[in-house]
């Protein structure tokens, strides 16, 4: 299995579901359930966006036990890794940056950390405006991004989600995607672009 630790920036309610609301103490009883299953517990997967707190925990981890990154705002540094271990990639960010984040590994996996710099750097800046708080608005950005690859026929989201992030919020994430090499389909994106400011 896999144990997913969701940071209360995702959603307030989580705030302790661990057993604490401090970090030592709640990874703490994650050690402990690790120990206690018996070999198995595959990974965890932590999305609390603090690399430094990551890295604590990934070295505390027993041999075979790895550490997924769910950090949408230092994913690049943890996956790359120190020289002594790395975190390994599941995270919401990748659903906004397919194509880049495919070259990326696959420049990682020649050992070609230049490569891999060169295609995931420039996709910070757009994950972090994506997932900026409130952190739980990310999904009207990743469902934008998605129509404006051509993967859905409308903005349009449960609830009205679609409303959580202004039209300045969604430029910027269009300029970005550009920047980052992002858009899979670039005159698509900058027509559905047009008619959303338009209507705007």
């Amino acid at each position: 299995m896999i144990l997913h630790w969701l940071g209360e920036a995702f959603d307030p309610a989580l705030r302790g579901y661990w057993g604490s609301g401090g970090f030592d103490a709640a990874a703490a009883t994650v050690l402990e359930l690790i120990e206690q299953a018996g070999g198995q517990v595959d990974g965890v997967k932590l999305s609390v966006l603090d690399a430094a707190r990551e890295v604590s925990l990934r070295r505390r981890l027993p041999a075979g036990v790895r550490l997924y990154t769910g950090d949408d705002f230092n994913y690049a540094s943890l996956i790359r890794g120190d020289g002594g271990s790395h975190s390994d990639a599941l995270l919401g960010a990748f659903a906004a940056i397919t194509a880049p984040a495919a070259a990326a590994l696959a420049a990682l996996d020649r050992g070609d950390l230049a490569g891999y710099d060169a295609a995931m750097e420039p996709t910070i800046p757009l994950s972090r405006l994506i997932f900026e708080p409130p952190t739980y608005h990310y999904k009207a950005g990743v469902a934008f991004l998605a129509w404006l690859n051509g993967l859905q026929p409308q903005f349009v989201m449960l609830g009205g989600l679609e409303r959580a992030r202004s039209a300045a919020h969604l430029r910027r994430l269009f300029e970005l995607a550009a920047a980052a090499g992002a858009l899979s389909t670039p005159e698509l994106a900058a027509e559905r672009m047009t008619q959303l400011l338009e209507r705007a």
